[in-house]
């Protein structure tokens, strides 16, 4: 195996025995295949649109076949033989439908004929042909930009998928994703093709983040700002896990009446503030963080675990089968529900004990989406303006495991009294229970959501930049990123796409951007490693 997509790739520089993450070589070799194969249906779906010929199919399976292969959702191998079988099984209908109407379906590249063998093992082998390092003559900043690529894809179709979910959907997405995952078979392309192609994905990706927020406020409501306690209710529980609404809005409606109480666990906090999601009385409190201890927190949960979508590393055999997946979630051992039925989840919580007795905890706010930010923009805009507030610093993105990302908890402690925080994603949960008090009435960390949200992040910010006629990059505002995984690469490439300067990114810059690539990027773009707290605010701040 060879797998270098995520933070904590082994050595910073590629996993090759075991993920870091947990994933066994065995299903990173089969998600490597199945990419392939997904760039062989995409040639044939990029001519059948030139026919005149989309197919909704076609395009869901394209967003769950390449959505399934981003860290930390699905390890079960047997999940990709299937997914495998059908991807080829759709291309080769598809074939048949363009070659009726007239459309090329013949190809220099082999994947579009590419037949899987019948077997794991063989499929296996099969993959170690078509993996990330097949090809030892590639350039290696090609191969770099090659591999950016697709893991914004990856993001950019985890988006999409949960948009689909919603009813929220854009053909020109499917077309991009169907276009760029073409295009990496062109042994033509260079440098500035795949620079121009990054940059278009994070254009799409700011496209598949403004569906998503339209399904999720046009179904839940806006967010409005709500506190959340993060202690515990007395009674059977269950926790839910990931960034899914539509799987908690169903699970909150399945458990009404019936003695149990529904916490929220890393991403899925700020769903307290949405309005059709708080009305639920059984809706309470929120436990544990996104990464910190984690295992511990589910070792430890009396309830049932519902997990949604990537947010767990190694299940530890003690608690897994008191853990539930849903749609493309899955691991070995681990129960899968299907067609919204969580009623293996209802009983397993009624099995467990749940929480002996009611505990206190801190509270903390949620629901500052774009909405209520731009709701009190006036106030804000005076605040700037009489430098009641002196700086914005945007301190977002994923959390993780590895050493170095306590970073962003001293930071925001650092950050002056006279500045604000917004934050969005997993990496809050290193601060987010942190008092930073208020500047007139406005407070100083302001949580805007999953990193589901991070379309709300920017409608704040150009609202702000129209506001006092600049541009954003004009604003007193900085980006302090953090990343884990590939929907962290789309929010990147979106942010690139729209001219963002001056990002400081972290805990370790990606292992797949080569000296040459990064030299494009820090001329481009300013971007720039984090340094150390006191550092980084110094140089910002003056």
């Amino acid at each position: 195996m060879f797998c270098f997509q995520c933070e904590q790739t082994a050595k910073g520089e590629g996993c090759t025995k075991l993920g870091v993450c947990g994933k066994q070589p065995e299903v990173a070799e089969l998600q490597d295949l199945l990419i392939y194969a997904m760039k062989g249906l995409s040639q044939v779906a990029v001519e059948a649109r030139k026919v005149g010929i989309s197919d909704p199919a076609i395009n869901k399976l394209t967003c769950e076949a390449v959505f399934s292969t981003l860290t930390n959702v699905d390890f079960d191998p047997d999940r990709f033989v299937s997914m495998i079988q059908e991807v080829i099984g759709q291309r080769d209908k598809l074939k048949a439908r363009v070659a009726a109407a007239g459309g090329r379906t013949d190809f220099a590249d082999d994947a579009a004929a590419f037949k899987p063998a019948d077997g794991r093992e063989a499929l296996t082998d099969q993959a170690r042909q078509v993996g990330i390092k097949s090809d030892p003559d590639i350039d290696p900043d090609v191969l770099g930009l090659r591999e950016l690529l697709i893991y914004g894809l990856k993001g950019v179709s985890a988006y999409a998928d949960h948009a689909r979910i919603l009813g929220q959907e854009d053909d020109s997405v499917y077309a991009f994703i169907h276009e760029a995952l073409a295009a990496t078979l062109d042994k033509s392309l260079g440098v500035n093709d795949y620079v121009g192609l990054a940059l278009k994905c994070g254009e799409v990706n700011l496209r598949a983040m403004e569906l998503l927020d339209a399904g999720n406020t046009g179904t839940f409501g806006h967010p409005v700002p709500t506190q959340v306690p993060l202690g515990a209710k007395k009674g059977k529980a269950i926790l839910v896990s990931g960034h899914d609404l539509k799987d908690l809005d169903t699970l909150l409606r399945q458990t009404e009446g019936k003695g149990i109480n529904v916490y929220t666990h890393g991403e899925m906090l700020p769903c307290h503030g949405y309005p059709e999601l708080k009305k639920y009385p059984h809706f309470h409190g929120h436990y544990g963080t996104a990464w910190q201890n984690q295992a511990k927190e589910f070792d430890a949960f009396p309830g049932a675990i519902l997990m949604t979508t990537n947010c767990i590393q190694k299940p530890r055999e003690s608690y897994k089968e008191n853990i539930f997946t849903t749609g493309l979630v899955g691991w070995p051992g681990v129960t899968h529900v299907s067609n919204d039925d969580f009623t293996p989840v209802i009983n397993r919580a009624l099995e467990l004990p749940g929480f002996a007795e009611d505990t206190e905890g801190k509270t903390v706010m949620v629901g500052f989406g774009r909405n209520a930010v731009l709701g009190v923009a006036d106030k804000v805009i005076d605040a700037v303006k009489s430098k009641a507030i002196r700086h914005f610093f945007l301190v977002g993105g994923c959390d993780g495991a590895k050493l170095g990302r306590d970073y962003y908890t001293r930071f925001v402690e650092q950050v002056p009294d006279d500045c604000v925080v917004l934050t969005l994603a997993c990496g809050k949960f290193r601060f987010f229970d942190k008092d930073l008090g208020d500047i007139g009435g406005i407070p100083r960390l302001l949580d805007v959501g999953q990193c589901n949200d991070a379309y709300s992040a920017v409608k704040i910010a150009t609202a702000l930049a129209g506001a006092f006629d600049c541009s954003v990059n004009d604003l007193p505002l900085s980006f302090i990123l953090s990343w884990y995984e590939q929907k962290a690469v789309a929010i990147l490439l979106t942010l690139l796409h729209l001219g963002i300067k001056d990002m400081r990114l972290g805990p370790s810059l990606p292992a797949f951007i080569t000296p040459n690539v990064l030299d494009v990027l820090v001329k481009n773009f300013n971007i720039m490693p984090i340094s150390t707290p006191e550092e980084d605010l110094k140089a910002i701040l003056g």
